[in-house]
């Protein structure tokens, strides 16, 4: 499990290329907007102001990275998809960030996709995750706000949306239903983040070893 000693926010970048250097594995959040992603964040790392939490949706604009234990490795908070109420051009802006950055950032481990177990499967949701299996990005999904339903209707709706991804996939992802208020999930989250950190830095180190031998 990941222990997470000390976490701090570091940078918001408004495009890919001004983000950190490559030089630690990260993890992304990412959501619909009103999701809890500022919650989620700040549950896993045992704080309560890590994340800015805003009662109005669509208040993360930029690329927001958070150093855990030193740069021991990147939390990256993203604008949530599914915008509130703003411009054409605004929500094209954002969209292409995103996007830039789940592309082109080379020490990504995975990206954190949060679903609000309180609803049935939602379209938008369905879409954002099948195009990043299109373009081969990885993902885990987080249920979100399990404390919000009983338990029966979020075992009914992570379910419900589980058994819809099935309908486009061969297999699910690896996923976790979570509740900030009562941190469900904190510590099989952190555990999982770890894993795939440290495999991120093996297949990094591979690579490297790989270029320097040719």
């Amino acid at each position: 499990m990941l222990e997470v000693k000390s976490a701090k926010y570091i940078i918001s970048s408004p495009e890919v290329k001004m983000c950190p250097k490559l030089s630690v594995p990260e993890v992304a959040f990412i959501g619909r907007s009103n999701v809890g992603k500022s919650s989620i964040i700040n549950m896993l790392s045992n704080r309560t102001d890590l994340a800015k939490i805003s009662r109005s949706p669509g208040k993360t604009q930029m690329i927001n990275h958070f150093e855990i234990n030193k740069a021991e490795l990147y939390w990256v908070d993203l604008p949530g998809y599914g915008f509130a109420k703003v411009s054409q051009t605004r929500r094209h802006s954002w969209t292409k960030m995103i996007w830039d950055y789940l592309e082109q950032r080379e020490n990504l481990a995975t990206i954190f996709v949060l679903i609000d177990s309180r609803h049935g499967p939602q379209n938008i949701d369905i879409e954002f995750i099948n195009k990043l299996g299109e373009k081969q990005i990885p993902f885990t999904l987080l249920f979100t706000k399990a404390d919000k339903s009983s338990q029966l209707e979020v075992q009914k709706n992570v379910k419900a949306f589980t058994e819809k991804l099935l309908t486009f996939w061969d297999e699910l992802p690896p996923y976790f239903v979570t509740s900030a208020v009562k941190t469900h999930g904190r510590k099989e989250v952190l555990t999982y983040m770890a894993q795939v950190a440290d495999l991120k830095k093996e297949m990094t180190t591979a690579m490297q070893e790989a270029k320097r031998a040719e």
